[in-house]
């Protein structure tokens, strides 16, 4: 099976962008949006324990408490937010759209137990929400402790600064996730994109061992980056990265052959016979890891390439329509031999 593949150069690339395709599935149905869903599932249990407490207090609020609970069933559903194999057990997907959406609904459903509870758990709940966001890092949110100081003998004044607090931190905390959500998903179309690009390249071009060295090295980047913990990984990034870095391999190859040509004749000789013509010689393979590896190295030479191009360009014909201009004849030499200005 391994020689087959390795004859079958077009077949070894279908099957690792088959398989990258699963993992990016995984990764925006599943890897993305766990943490988030595992939270949202928590909160909920919280919101119909603080619904049973608010149940059994006196009556008046079945009709609200109802309204809330329906809520609560309805994210809970199969589909609503997630779909499931079997109920309460394995997540098959987790769009983010319906993640973000469901998110929403939660702080609603919150808001609205806010206005049922007793005053004294709304006390509670003062306090405890003043010293979270006194320690919060962010000064942004120290202000907001201030407004929460405590005002005794004016329970309504108390409950009506915690609901429009509350919903102030929820509205934040949506629209930072739906950014970030946003973002992802970008990213994802990117790489759904890309892969069929590389997959087009390595089919119509035959480049598929420089493709599949610079997806390598792609991987290797963010891979290194995280263990010596250089910088934060993102899932954006890190779907990306392998794709990126298989589409920089031809192209990093195709402009090491520009700026090798004799006309330019910056990179010399050897660059000119291990570049874009012969992709399957070994120093060709080491400059597609590298590319792959390194997008600056792409950039750092793409703008070499740009500043080569430039002075050709400037020396370029000119406009249509505009006739050159011939030059000017020399003047006629005088009696002494000197020219006649």
């Amino acid at each position: 099976m391994a020689e087959y593949l390795v004859r079958e150069g077009r077949w070894a690339l279908w099957l690792v962008c088959g398989c990258y395709l699963v993992v990016v599935y995984i990764t925006s149905r599943g890897l993305i949006a766990a943490p988030r869903y595992r939270m949202l599932q928590a909160r909920i249990h919280d919101c119909r324990a603080r619904a049973d407490v608010c149940a059994a207090g006196p009556g008046g609020r079945s009709a609200a408490l109802g309204a809330v609970t329906e809520r609560l069933d309805r994210l809970e559903r199969n589909g609503q937010v997630a779909w499931r194999l079997l109920p309460h057990r394995w997540v098959v997907a987790i769009p983010l759209s319906k993640l973000a959406s469901a998110w929403r609904v939660l702080h609603e459903a919150e808001s609205q137990l806010l206005r049922l509870e007793e005053p004294g758990e709304i006390t509670l709940r003062v306090h405890a929400l003043r010293l979270r966001l006194a320690s919060e890092p962010d000064p942004a949110l120290r202000p907001l402790a201030a407004e929460l100081a405590p005002r005794p003998g004016d329970a309504a004044a108390e409950r009506a600064l915690l609901i429009a607090v509350t919903e102030q931190l929820s509205r934040q905390e949506d629209e930072a996730f739906e950014r970030e959500y946003e973002l992802q998903r970008i990213a994802l179309w990117l790489a759904l994109t890309g892969l069929g690009a590389v997959l087009l390249i390595g089919l119509v071009l035959d480049h598929r061992l420089s493709l599949l060295l610079g997806g390598l090295g792609g991987f290797l980047s963010p891979l290194i980056g995280v263990m010596r913990a250089q910088r934060p990984a993102s899932w954006g990034v890190l779907v990306l990265a392998p794709v990126g870095g298989a589409l920089a391999a031809p192209g990093g190859l195709l402009l090491v052959r520009m700026l090798a040509d004799p006309e330019l004749n910056l990179l010399g000789q050897v660059f000119l016979d291990n570049s874009w013509g012969a992709s399957a010689r070994p120093i060709a393979l080491a400059i597609a890891l590298l590319f792959g590896f390194s997008g600056t190295l792409f950039s750092r030479l793409a703008l070499a390439a740009t500043g080569q191009l430039m002075p050709v360009a400037g020396r370029a014909a000119p406009r249509s329509g505009i006739p050159a201009q011939p030059p000017a004849p020399s003047a006629p030499p005088g009696p002494t031999g000197r020219r006649i200005p």
